[in-house]
């Protein structure tokens, strides 16, 4: 697994179908749900007729962090909800989650560091899932 500035990312040997079917699996085990989900590819295409690889995005969600990041610093709903990328780029199936710790740090706010950190650590396990799968 590697860490960009805004994600954590790894590439892997499943195809693109098994790795978002285990990158929801993993989610569900952590907590998480999936609020919603873009298909950038049919977007792409139906938008503006461009042909591009297969992009999802899933808006994963863990409600007991939210409302806990919620109640502290409400502005950080614009930041929600954490999002999970399955791609295919170069051939590869590549799997990004967001890296939260950085951007929570602009809040300056101890409790919502807490809870990015926890949130953080189970977005991590989720790309590691899809690495050694």
């Amino acid at each position: 697994m590697n860490e960009t500035t805004v994600a954590y990312e790894t590439t892997t040997a499943l195809s693109f179908d098994q790795a978002v079917a285990r990158c929801r699996e993993v989610l569900a085990e952590e907590g998480f749900g999936v609020l919603s989900e873009i298909d950038v590819q049919a977007t792409m295409k139906k938008k503006l007729d461009i042909d591009r690889e297969p992009y999802l995005i899933l808006g994963a969600c863990h409600p007991p962090s939210a409302h806990r990041a919620l109640g502290a610093v409400p502005q950080i709903g614009v930041l929600l909800p954490c999002n999970v990328t399955v791609s295919i780029e170069g051939g590869k199936t590549v799997v990004r989650a967001m890296k939260l710790e950085g951007m929570v740090t602009m809040l300056d706010n101890s409790e919502v560091e807490e809870v990015a950190r926890f949130v953080g650590a189970a977005l991590q396990r989720v790309v590691q899932s899809v690495e050694v799968a």
